[in-house]
Parts: structure tokens; C-alpha cells; sequence
């Protein structure tokens, strides 16, 4: 199950939101197309929170047919979301955001693992 926020900064409000009533995310992703966060409910199933990138799912899925980006890494990027949300929070935009998310500079210690092949 997936619930899109309209926007990044929505997103990030939620995720504080939840945070601070003692729910936090089980791992968290930039897809490219959108950002993710994943919460575990108490049997197990996953619910995503979900921002989308471009504002418009025509240029999302634009950018998932023909990005080369994409096409070399399709799961995208695990992010530490505490981390960017502070970093959102001290005025820092989306943009600059993804791209060091994009970069590793937000990587979560330890990495989640969800069951990808190596």
C-alpha cells in the first residue's frame, strides 16, 4: 500500500510527525521517479510514504522509459530520513537533496536490508 504526499516538504513533515510519536521508518529510498519511506506494520506488510520527483507522473514516467540512471540502478538509493530531514529543515531545497542523497552522502548506518540480491 502507497500514499503519495503532494510534496517533498509534506512528506518530511509526516515523517517528523510519526517520528516524534515513536514511529520510524523501516528503510527509506530515492527511487529517482520518487522518494520513499517504508514503515512496517505490526504483521509485517510494508506501507509507503511517497513523494513524487518532477511534480508530474507524465515526466516521471517519462524519466523511468529513458533514464540511463534508472536503468543502471532501478531500486535507487537508501537514505538515513532523520538525517535529510534535518539537513531539509536548516533550509537546504529538494534538489540539492536528491543529488546528495544520489551521491551517498546520506547512506544509513547500518544498511537496511530487504531481501536484494548481492
Amino acid at each position: 500500500c502507497a500514499f503519495e504526499y503532494d510534496t517533498f516538504a509534506d512528506l518530511m513533515s509526516s515523517f517528523d510527525r510519526m517520528r516524534k510519536a515513536g514511529i520510524e521508518p523501516a528503510f527509506c529510498l530515492e527511487h529517482g521517479l520518487t522518494i520513499s519511506l517504508y514503515y512496517r506494520d505490526p504483521e509485517g506488510n510494508y506501507v509507503e510514504l511517497q513523494s513524487d520527483n518532477f511534480s508530474d507522473w507524465k515526466l516521471s514516467s517519462a524519466w523511468m522509459r529513458t533514464s540511463p540512471e534508472f536503468a543502471a540502478n532501478p531500486i535507487g538509493f537508501f537514505f538515513d530520513a532523520a538525517r535529510v530531514y534535518d539537513t531539509h529543515k536548516s533550509g537546504t531545497d529538494f534538489q540539492a537533496l536528491q543529488k546528495a542523497i544520489r551521491s551517498g552522502a546520506y547512506t544509513p548506518n547500518p544498511m537496511p536490508n530487504i531481501g536484494l540480491p548481492v
